[in-house]
């Protein structure tokens, strides 16, 4: 293994690690947001300084309903976080193409297509309570995003099949 990708490996690591705890903060942060609006008098647009509420009447549920699809986004991203650390430390260990690696790399895939869609939800949600400001944005990026780690987990199947098939011809 060349200099490059053994730096990368060494600091994938501690960075997935990191974004780990990022994550976690983020998911305690907008659970904490959204037990503080059944509380807060005049909420949303007490904290926020103006009255959304009248302005909008959907707003508050619509803002609540976001707030969900947040902490269910950060529990499958803590999900693929677990899995990419797992993913790095057998390549690591010198065991990338191994069968569960092309499961891990598959669920990742459909963790980003689950977090692609809850994104469409969320502008939806945004366009129905008529919250203000313009989510915009469909990019095929995350899409083909999708696509390659449906492949890449294909790749990953296959090569783990090939390597077993050599390891039982020897």
């Amino acid at each position: 293994m060349n200099r490059m990708p053994a730096r990368a490996l060494t600091v994938a690591r501690p960075l997935l690690q990191g974004l780990t705890v990022l994550n976690v903060l983020y998911a305690a942060t907008i659970t904490c947001l959204l037990c503080a609006s059944f509380f807060v008098a005049d909420w949303p647009w007490k904290p926020l300084g103006f009255d959304l509420a009248t302005m909008h009447p959907q707003a508050p549920l619509g803002l609540r309903a976001i707030m969900v699809i947040g902490i269910v986004c950060a529990l499958i991203v803590h999900a693929v976080l677990r899995r990419l650390v797992a993913i790095v430390d057998s390549v690591r260990a010198g065991d990338a193409f191994i069968l569960p690696n092309a499961q891990r790399l598959n669920a990742i895939a459909w963790s980003v297509l689950a977090i692609e869609l809850m994104r469409l939800a969320v502008l939806a949600i945004s366009e129905v309570a008529s919250l203000p400001g313009r989510m915009i944005g469909l990019s095929p990026t995350p899409w083909l995003a999708v696509l390659l780690l449906f492949v890449l987990s294909g790749v990953f199947a296959h090569g783990a099949r090939l390597r077993s098939d050599l390891e039982g011809t020897i």
